[in-house]
């Protein structure tokens, strides 16, 4: 890579403001009134730091001392065996935040890896829980965003414990477009940012499966796949896939 290009993607930028940021409304202001909104500008987020396609954001055990929430771009966190398997443990977007998996421990328990050239705002912990004295509407906020999470995971456990490979495709592809429709985007096309080996390991399927489930829901006329490039052409269809 350009020395300089790699430079510009590394640089960090300041006076980041979130009143005047269009993820506002998903991300960790949301519900703040206008002039809680000023009271944190330029507080809770410090810098936004910019990681090109591969690169690692934290990794297992890295110290904890700040959250992220994901401006621009796609994540996926991971954590790898003693044999090097790598399992996905997850795939994050523009709106969400990464990193909350070090609160406990004040270690990080997982990898994040960026999967798309992606930006991030830099919030560190000890501000937020300062700002979260004193602005109870962002403490609220926070404690939505981890039961959200907590919710989220059990809903993994579900889709791996009792779901069969067409649901557990059908389910993933329906949470994408939903979690994409929320920010502006289009609810029935998705780039899938991951592999399809990605998508298995997430989904505890062979990467055979995946891709055979993919030419299956194909043939029935639920979606038509170019690529990484997925139209849902069918998307009640796939709704009842995974209603059983």
């Amino acid at each position: 890579m350009d020395r300089a290009l790699f430079s510009a993607l590394h640089t960090p930028q300041r006076d980041v403001v979130c009143s005047r940021c269009n993820l506002r409304e998903i991300c960790l202001p949301v519900g703040l009134t206008r002039d809680e909104l000023e009271s944190i500008d330029g507080r809770l987020v410090s810098v936004r730091r910019k990681l090109v396609r591969g690169e690692r954001l934290f990794q297992v055990g890295d110290r904890f001392d700040t959250v992220y929430a994901i401006w621009t771009g796609f994540f996926k966190t991971c954590v790898s065996s003693k044999d090097g398997r790598e399992q996905v443990t997850g795939f994050q977007m523009g709106g969400e935040l990464i990193g909350l998996d070090g609160i406990g421990t004040r270690r990080h328990e997982v990898d994040a890896v960026a999967l798309d050239d992606s930006q991030v705002c830099v919030i560190p912990f000890a501000e937020l829980e300062v700002l979260a004295l004193e602005v109870s509407s962002l403490q609220q906020q926070f404690h939505r965003l981890m039961s959200r999470e907590i919710v989220r995971n059990h809903g993994v456990m579900l889709l791996l414990g009792s779901m069969n490979a067409d649901e557990r495709l059908a389910a993933f592809l329906l949470n994408l477009t939903q979690r994409q429709h929320a920010r502006g985007f289009s609810g029935s096309s998705i780039v899938l940012r991951m592999s399809r080996e990605e998508i298995g390991s997430y989904l505890g399927l062979k990467i055979e499966t995946v891709s055979r489930t993919f030419s299956k829901f194909q043939a029935m006329g639920l979606l038509f796949v170019r690529h990484r490039q997925i139209q849902l052409v069918d998307p009640v269809g796939l709704q009842l896939i995974v209603d059983g």
